[in-house]
C-alpha cells in the first residue's frame, strides 16, 4: 500500500492511563511504556502500525504538553511542530477540533484517520487495508467514518454501535452505552451490533463543519482564531482556547448527533488494553491460567496476573482470579473482578499517598 501526501494521521496520546496504575503514572503514563511485554511502547507502535500507509511527515501527536518531549524521544521520526500540546485534558472533540483547524491551515483538502495511542491490533495488514478503504470513503462521501469491531463475546466493557445494513461500510443506525451482560448478550444474537473502537476517519472539511453544526461553541472558540493555526501565534491562541472549552467527547458531542455517520465492520483482532484484566485476556497463560514474569514462583495460585520490576523475585501463594503489580514504590493486589475500582481508589488517596501516583 503506498502512502498519500494528502492524508494524515492524528494520534491523541493524552491520557493518564490511571488503570493500569501503579504501572501508569502522570509523569510516564500507559502510552510511553511497554506494557505487552515486546520492547516498544504502545506509542511506538501505533506510529509503525499506520507507517506503511502515512508518509512520516503526515503524523500529528496531541498530547499534555508535559508529554511532548516523551513523544518526541519514542517518535524520532517527528518534528518538534508535528506534537500538538493541550495545555488541559478536554477529552475528544477538543482534541480533534484543535488537530483539524491545524490541517485546515496546512492542508485544508486533507483526509484524517484519528487513533488511539494505546490499543493493540493482531492483525496489522488487515488493519491497514480497513482504513485504506475508509479514508478511500471518506475522499469521496461527506462521511464521519467509525471503525466497529464484529464482536466476539458478550462484552460489557465496550460501547456498541448498531449497523443500518451489511453493506462493509455501513451507515449507523444508533450508538448504544456500554450494556448489562443481558443486553451484551442480546446484541451478539443480534448480528448487527459492533464494538466501538473509537478510531475514526473523515475529511478535514467533513469533521469541522460537524463540529460547527453539532459543537458550536467548541467550534467557535477555535475558529476565531483559526488564523493563528501553524504560525508562532498558535500556541498563546491553543492556551486561550482551552482555557475556555468545555470538556466532551466527540461521540457524544458529533457522531451522536449527526446524520452523516457511518461504521466500517471490521474484523482485525482489536483490543482497546484498558485495563489489567484486557492484558491479562491478551497474555500467554503458564498452564495454570497465570502470566507471570520468569522470577517468580506461585503456589496454589491460579488465572492471576502477577507484574514485577527488573529481576525481583515474585513469591505467591494460594490466590486466584487476582492482579498483583509490583514496582518500586507502590504495590497493587486487586481481584479481577474488581479492577474497575482502581480508579476510584486514586481519587481516594490522600496528597501524599498521591505521591506514588503522580
Amino acid at each position: 500500500m503506498l502512502a498519500s501526501n494528502n492524508r494524515y494521521c492524528v494520534i491523541m496520546a493524552g491520557g493518564i492511563g490511571s488503570r493500569f496504575w501503579p504501572a501508569s503514572r502522570r509523569h510516564l503514563p500507559k502510552q510511553f511504556l511497554d506494557i505487552l511485554g515486546t520492547g516498544k511502547s504502545f506509542i511506538r507502535h501505533t506510529f509503525e502500525r499506520f507507517a506503511p500507509i502515512i508518509p512520516a511527515d503526515n503524523f500529528l501527536v496531541v498530547t499534555n504538553a508535559a508529554y511532548r518531549q516523551l513523544v518526541l524521544e519514542q517518535l524520532p521520526e517527528l518534528r518538534p511542530e508535528q506534537v500538538l500540546c493541550e495545555p488541559v485534558g478536554r477529552n475528544t472533540a477538543p482534541c480533534i477540533a484543535y488537530a483539524a483547524f491545524r490541517l485546515r491551515a496546512l492542508h485544508p483538502d486533507s483526509t484524517m484517520v484519528v487513533a488511539p495511542s494505546d490499543h493493540f491490533i493482531f492483525d496489522e495488514e488487515e488493519f491497514r487495508r480497513n482504513i485504506t478503504s475508509c479514508m478511500e470513503f471518506a475522499e469521496t462521501h461527506d462521511a464521519l467514518v467509525t471503525i466497529g469491531i464484529r464482536p466476539s463475546r458478550p462484552d460489557t466493557g465496550y460501547g456498541y454501535i448498531q449497523t443500518a445494513s451489511a453493506e462493509e461500510i455501513s451507515p449507523v443506525a444508533s450508538f448504544r452505552e456500554k450494556p448489562d451482560l443481558k443486553t451484551a448478550m442480546s446484541y451478539l444474537a443480534a448480528g448487527n451490533y459492533l464494538w466501538n473502537a473509537g478510531i475514526f476517519v473523515w475529511s478535514a472539511r467533513s469533521i469541522l463543519t460537524a463540529l460547527e453544526r453539532h459543537l458550536p461553541e467548541v467550534y467557535g472558540l477555535f475558529a476565531g482564531q483559526a488564523d493563528q493555526f501553524a504560525t508562532p501565534e498558535e500556541h498563546n491562541s491553543v492556551e486561550e482556547i482551552f482555557a475556555r472549552c468545555p470538556s466532551i467527547s466527540i461521540d457524544y458531542g458529533v457522531l451522536e448527533r449527526a446524520d452523516n455517520v457511518f461504521v466500517r465492520i471490521s474484523d482485525f483482532g482489536w483490543n482497546d488494553v484498558g485495563t489489567w484484566g484486557s492484558l491479562y485476556e491478551l497474555s500467554a497463560k503458564d498452564a495454570d491460567g497465570n502470566v507471570v514474569p520468569a522470577y517468580s514462583k506461585l503456589y496454589d495460585t491460579t488465572d492471576s496476573l502477577v507484574k514485577a520490576v527488573g529481576k525481583k523475585v515474585v513469591v505467591v501463594d494460594s490466590l486466584h482470579d487476582y492482579i498483583v503489580v509490583d514496582t518500586p514504590d507502590a504495590l497493587l493486589i486487586c481481584p479481577r473482578s474488581h479492577e474497575q475500582h482502581i480508579k476510584q481508589v486514586l481519587e481516594d488517596l490522600t496528597p501524599l499517598e498521591e505521591g506514588c501516583f503522580m
